[in-house]
């Protein structure tokens, strides 16, 4: 958005995150996690996070449910919890009249799909949230170019390994190997391969990722030291102008 305002206001303009409370929002050892279908997740399997607020394509949720045969297929021990409502897009298009894209998507994939391996908890509270992120062996974050979920910011602060869309504005924050891992939206395959990936190895592996992750929301994101001033000076600066 700013990047289409006239050059000759660009000096006037401030880019300012909400931020993230680091210090609610940070690593601890996951423990066990039920779900409200009743499923105890230990550890003792691998398990794959996504968000969304509605499920719908502008966030990804189309690609994420396509890639997960090829992800069962590679790793018949991993489930996949899916956390957000699936009445109706938020962004994007609707599914149709009378459908919704969980309902249109469950239809395609049909039997395809190990469904005993694929959970999808609603909405949570968000301690139980970051509770299944913490416990997840990689969180999943796509979206088309648009506006950057606060989930993607709290899943690197959690330490989270994000395996994210190669799209704008996910690649401002995420650097393929660096601190998380990039992939194209569309690219089916490439999205199980990694996420296999994630549930085979050890979550050890890729601890300099899950480190860079958080550390890139301290330095960037971090709401008391980095985004709450720059909010108060937004306001102060003018007002000490005035004076």
């Amino acid at each position: 958005q700013a990047g289409r305002f006239p050059a000759l206001l660009a000096p006037l303009i401030r880019i300012i995150h909400e931020g993230v409370d680091t210090e609610a929002v940070r690593p601890a050892d996951p423990g066990p996690c039920r779900l409200p279908d009743g499923t105890l997740l230990d550890g003792s399997e691998p398990v794959v996070t996504f968000v969304n607020r509605r499920f719908e394509p502008m966030r990804g949720f189309h690609s994420f449910m396509r890639s997960l045969p090829g992800l069962f297929a590679r790793a018949p021990n991993a489930r996949a919890v899916l956390i957000g409502q699936d009445d109706g897009g938020v962004y994007g298009a609707g599914a149709g009249e009378g459908t919704t894209w969980k309902a249109r998507l469950l239809a395609e994939l049909g039997d395809r799909l190990d469904l005993s391996r694929v959970h999808f908890a609603g909405r949570l509270p968000l301690a139980d949230m970051h509770a299944l992120m913490r416990l997840g062996r990689a969180h999943v974050y796509l979206t088309y170019p648009f506006v950057l979920s606060w989930s993607l910011l709290e899943a690197m602060a959690l330490g989270c390994l994000v395996i994210g869309s190669r799209t704008p504005p996910v690649e401002e924050v995420i650097a393929d190997g660096h601190n998380g891992r990039l992939v194209d939206m569309f690219d089916i395959d490439a999205l199980a391969g990694l996420m296999a990936e994630a549930c085979s190895r050890s979550p050890a592996d890729f601890a300099a990722l899950r480190e860079a992750a958080r550390r890139t929301v301290l330095e960037r994101f971090d709401r008391a030291r980095i985004c709450e001033p720059a909010w108060l000076a937004l306001v102060e600066d003018p007002v000490a102008a005035a004076r």
